[in-house]
């Protein structure tokens, strides 16, 4: 049985791939690599099937019909072996010193028969041109280094949030909750790291920089031109999250209270890209994204309304689109995305 499968979704990403897999490489035996050849038109597969036949008893290659990012986590998932699951993206890599510590204290929690269902670690932004890397941790926000429950988590800052990048959840709970990614369809990330909350039950957060989040290239989904472009791709997603929960039944207050900051994340950022763009038709969909909200939940409508983020992205006027404008260029210098 392996300890952690580390799915690679790859769709032409021959170019990079080969230092997302030598650094999952270094976990050894107990390491399950899936790389999922999504589709691709350059030699990904070939170099994928070079590295199954070096490592035969580590990775794994399965080839399928372009179905997008979540399609191939869906396969990866699918297809996993490991005790825990992880996604890393194509162009984005772990550090090796940080995986070691990580596979050996799963191995221990494991051992002890109290492994948690999260398992969480820091990440980096290895940002093109960027003289100084930021990292994200969970310093007060998360206990450290202890397994612990919904109740015991404390302030997460705008910064913390927790993504795809700093995730490794027990597979089995991922298989049990019913999971699936959308074909086709970028940011579903944000589906992955907010659906299966609710059914987390014990936690674990690791310090150590463990995922090397790579950014800055023009094609970037993150890239903010392409975000703007694919703005309705946002809206689907976020409002698939709208619908995954009834907040109100969440028995954690303090996870309730997480699921709704992270939506109102999702309503800002959906909001402020239809700003940025600035037609009829894109502030009509920003005002349409916000009624949709209301008719479907009033009680989560206000509680993200009750927010500065609700309230700020809905200013009226161009002095309030203005205000989103500014407020976020500072919140994206601060944090480093895009």
């Amino acid at each position: 049985m392996k300890l952690l499968t580390a799915v690679i979704p790859c769709y032409n990403s021959a170019a990079y791939m080969s230092r997302a897999i030598e650094s999952l490489l270094s976990g050894g035996e107990e390491m399950e690599i899936i790389i999922v050849n999504d589709g691709s038109t350059d030699n990904t597969q070939e170099i994928a099937e070079d590295y199954q036949r070096k490592y035969p008893d580590i990775i794994r290659v399965i080839s399928q019909e372009n179905g997008g990012h979540g399609e191939a986590v869906n396969t990866g998932l699918y297809n996993a072996t490991g005790v825990y699951f992880k996604v890393v993206d194509s162009d984005d890599w772990v550090n090796e010193k940080a995986l070691s510590q990580v596979m050996a204290t799963l191995k221990e929690l494991i051992a002890d028969g109290r492994s948690p269902d999260l398992f969480l670690a820091n990440y980096v932004y290895e940002k093109v041109d960027a003289r100084k890397k930021k990292v994200i941790n969970y310093n007060w926000a998360l206990p450290k280094e202890r397994i612990f429950t919904w109740d015991e988590i404390m302030h997460f800052k705008q910064s913390q949030n927790i993504l795809m990048h700093s995730t490794i959840y027990r597979t089995k709970l991922l298989k049990d909750c019913g999971i699936r990614l959308p074909k086709h369809t970028f940011y579903v990330d944000n589906i992955f790291v907010y659906q299966p909350l609710p059914y987390v039950k014990t936690l674990y957060y690791m310090d150590v920089n463990l995922y090397r989040y790579f950014i800055g290239r023009a094609d970037q989904s993150v890239n903010e031109q392409v975000m703007i472009k694919r703005i309705d791709q946002q809206l689907k997603i976020t409002k698939i999250m709208i619908e995954a929960h009834d907040l109100q039944q969440i028995k954690s207050r303090k996870l309730q209270n997480y699921m709704v900051k992270y939506l109102a994340m999702m309503m800002a950022i959906c909001s402020v890209f239809l700003i940025k763009e600035g037609s009829d038709e894109s502030l009509a969909k920003k005002q349409e994204l916000w009624e949709y909200l209301k008719r479907y939940d009033k009680w989560l409508y206000k509680r993200i309304r009750s927010q500065i983020l609700g309230r700020s992205m809905n200013i009226p006027g161009k002095f309030g689109r203005k205000v989103v404008e500014v407020g976020y260029n500072i919140t994206r210098k601060i944090y480093g995305f895009n």
